[in-house]
């Protein structure tokens, strides 16, 4: 009988068709969703690599600050940083439970003649701690480059149908009138925002550099006999060796995790401007006035052939809820921090962080390849633009009543009575809007239907879409762009 479970096989790959499939868990951002590049930037390979150039740079400068460490050791620690002898440090690290000591000690094996200064006063968050600033930085850099890419896709699309009429809303009821292009403008200025956000949170990071095991620098007035100069020293040394201006002016054992809360509160944003994109496509999909590309073999539905459904905006909106929500994570680690610190972060935040920017990753090339092909469609927008727009006219057509004679709050009424009853027809019978028909029957308004059609031009009542559209590209967006210039063109190919 089927009991629902089965003895776990161990560890194996199964071939199915060509096919290579694992029978362990596999996270979806690797296998379904992240770019190898942001994979690479949280793998273990990064990681690990990291923290030998860390501890080069320790090394290096601890030499030069006059410790008794040799250039040859250097030069050794050097040579080894990419060829890391992950064998040993696991084997290590089943022995030590330490994962910073299991790679202390790896390291020493492939260098005999360094290995006594490697970690030379440090604590494990030297390598850790500072190894996650840069792996953020790094991470926020490529985030940063595809938001470029889908903000130059988006100004293109504006600018293209920045004096195309359709309607507007408010409270999801046609209100109004804008421009597609308008409207286009709304979802790049979010993420302008975020471009400005994500520059500022890079601009703001800090390496924690050397502070020691509580943040006094004690170990390091040890070895420099109290020389404060050379402890400061060696930490701008460290930092510009790391690519850094500065480290963090004082720290517990760690930098503060309010630092990863600020960073997922920026993908935050970036989920949530993407998601308001997002749910406007699929309801402007709804509407068939817009749509996301569709493959000519792309199957929108199991059951019903004729479906295209706006599968790669829903996928967007599902990421964007999952990286609002898992930016509690850090809000809440940083609040429960206590004193110089305790480890109930670690594991928390190496899920946390490292998914938040993979689910971020996902969303925007998800949102390039969306914005590089989106469909829209002329007609269907005039239809439901000309539905609604007698209706918007009604004091543009009241003011041309009123100029050849007509009473102004006589008229007011009549269009009031005559409104009301072509939304009944429109509404209870499914007919089209027959208010034009209706005024120009009414002998109270004195127009002729070539009067009235003249008033009906939906680009007249868009307002200043079509320049608010080009000044916004002019001085929001193109400075931007001019500024990222050597980033642009990024095409996003999607594995699903």
């Amino acid at each position: 009988m089927f009991t629902g479970f089965s003895r776990y096989p161990g560890k194996r790959k199964i071939k199915t068709g060509g096919h290579t499939v694992s029978s362990q868990f596999e996270s979806p951002f690797s296998t379904r969703y992240a770019s190898k590049e942001m994979q690479f930037l949280f793998s273990a390979d990064k990681k690990f690599t990291t923290w030998r150039r860390l501890w080069v740079a320790l090394a290096r400068s601890e030499m030069k600050l006059g410790l008794p460490i040799t250039q040859q050791q250097v030069d050794e620690l050097e040579a080894n940083v990419e060829n890391i002898n992950y064998d040993v440090a696991k084997q290590r690290e089943k022995e030590t439970r330490h994962d910073v000591m299991s790679h202390v000690y790896a390291y020493g094996v492939q260098c005999p003649n360094a290995k006594g200064i490697i970690h030379l006063g440090a604590t494990s968050c030297y390598v850790g701690d500072n190894t996650d600033i840069i792996i953020m930085r790094d991470a926020l850099e490529l985030v940063k480059r595809k938001l470029v890419n889908v903000i130059s896709l988006l100004s293109d699309f504006a600018m293209k149908y920045r004096d195309m009429p359709c309607l507007a809303y408010t409270h999801l009821q046609p209100a109004q009138l804008t421009t597609v292009g308008k409207r286009a403008t709304l979802w790049i200025n979010e993420l302008v925002m975020d471009y400005d956000e994500v520059c500022y949170r890079i601009s703001r990071l800090q390496l924690r550099g050397v502070k020691g095991t509580t943040g006094t620098q004690a170990s390091f007035m040890e070895l420099f006999e109290g020389d404060s100069s050379k402890i400061k020293e060696l930490d701008h040394m460290i930092c510009e060796e790391m690519g850094f201006e500065s480290s963090v002016p004082v720290s517990g054992q760690t930098y503060s995790r309010k630092v990863d809360s600020q960073v997922l509160s920026a993908l935050s944003g970036i989920a949530q401007s993407a998601s308001k994109f997002s749910n406007d496509l699929r309801i402007l999909a709804n509407f068939k006035e817009m749509e996301e590309p569709f493959e000519q073999h792309q199957i929108g539905s199991s059951a019903m052939p004729y479906k295209r459904n706006p599968m790669r905006s829903e996928r967007i909106t599902s990421l964007a809820r999952y990286v609002m929500v898992d930016a509690l994570n850090p809000a809440f680690t940083a609040g429960t921090q206590w004193f110089e610190r305790t480890l109930d972060d670690s594991a928390n935040k190496r899920i946390s962080v490292a998914e938040g920017f993979l689910a971020v990753d996902a969303i925007l090339n998800i949102m390039m390849n969306v914005c590089d092909g989106l469909v829209v469609y002329p007609k269907v927008i005039e239809q439901r633009v000309m539905r609604e727009l007698p209706f918007m006219a009604t004091e543009n057509i009241m003011m041309s009543a009123v100029k050849k004679g007509g009473d102004r709050q006589q008229l007011h009424e009549r269009l009031r009575v005559h409104s009301i009853a072509a939304a009944k027809v429109v509404k209870e019978e499914g007919l089209a809007n027959d208010l034009i028909d209706r005024v120009c029957a009414d002998p109270a308004f004195q127009l002729e239907r070539g009067e009235i059609e003249a008033v009906l031009k939906p680009i007249h009542f868009t307002g200043r879409s079509v320049e608010q559209v080009e000044e916004f590209v002019e001085q929001v967006v193109k400075p931007i762009l001019e500024a990222n210039a050597g980033v642009l063109g990024e095409k996003a190919e999607l594995s699903v």
